[in-house]
């Protein structure tokens, strides 16, 4: 009988018990990286990067897939600056580690409030969420035009908190303004890589982000906190932590 520890979601670990050695093998195997090729032949990728816990097993499958890429920040929702920049400066120390190139783009704040304009109160994945990833997805798409890549992906969609044909269809729609570029929907989840996205997270220790980026969901997780007896977020002071596992 082996006993191990499985995080569904982030944030939440369960324990199961295996009475089968061969499920455990078999659960073990589905796990495993796969090693990628890009699409139609192309021989390198532009990775917008939303933040380093999002990124971190994006990259390190690239890394072990042998895949030539840069990594792209361009996030202007991102509130206050004081956030902007511990996602930021995490995302360069981890790109700096494995010596990838990272492609550090403009925070426009002005630009992203002025095209949120009129949608302060809309809910997480809605019209908001889809403006806001388009946004990011046109400036990708744009510098992969004017810097000779012909491939761009995200890194957002690894997450179980995002709607991934959202933010695919986003993508696919930034790319479509130009016949050269494509995007790729490789779904990052799947073969382990959510799980591996935590596991990456405790081992480097990175920050942990408690709402998605922008000052509105900010102000609706607050919110939601304090009407169920938790205290506000205090920004810049909780992190991974392969103590969560000991805790459990």
């Amino acid at each position: 009988m082996k006993t191990f520890h499985l995080i569904a979601i982030p944030y939440r670990i369960k324990t199961f018990t295996i009475l089968n050695p061969s499920l455990f093998i078999l659960f073990n195997m589905t796990l495993e990286r796969k090693k990628l090729e890009l699409p139609q032949g192309h021989n390198k990728l532009l990775l917008h990067s939303c933040c380093a816990p999002c990124s971190g097993e994006v990259m390190e499958t690239l890394i072990e897939s042998e895949i030539d890429f840069s990594i792209f920040f361009y996030n202007p929702n991102i509130h206050p600056v004081k956030e902007y920049l511990i996602r930021k400066e995490e995302n360069i120390r981890f790109a700096e580690k494995h010596n990838i190139e990272f492609i550090d783009c403009d925070y426009d704040t002005d630009n992203w409030f002025a095209r949120a304009k009129g949608m302060e109160n809309e809910p997480e994945k809605g019209i908001r969420c889809t403006m806001c990833f388009d946004m990011r997805f046109e400036r990708t798409a744009l510098y992969a035009y004017e810097h000779g890549f012909r491939l761009i992906s995200s890194s957002l969609g690894i997450s179980r908190w995002k709607d991934m044909q959202q933010i695919n269809g986003c993508g696919i729609r930034a790319a479509a303004h130009y016949p050269e570029i494509e995007y790729w929907d490789y779904n990052w989840r799947k073969n382990g890589g959510a799980h591996r996205m935590i596991e990456i997270s405790n081992r480097e220790e990175f920050y942990q982000q408690e709402y998605c980026g922008c000052v509105y969901s900010l102000r609706d997780t607050n919110r939601w906190r304090m009407k169920n007896g938790r205290d506000r977020i205090k920004l810049g002071e909780k992190f991974y932590s392969n103590a969560m596992d000991e805790e459990h």
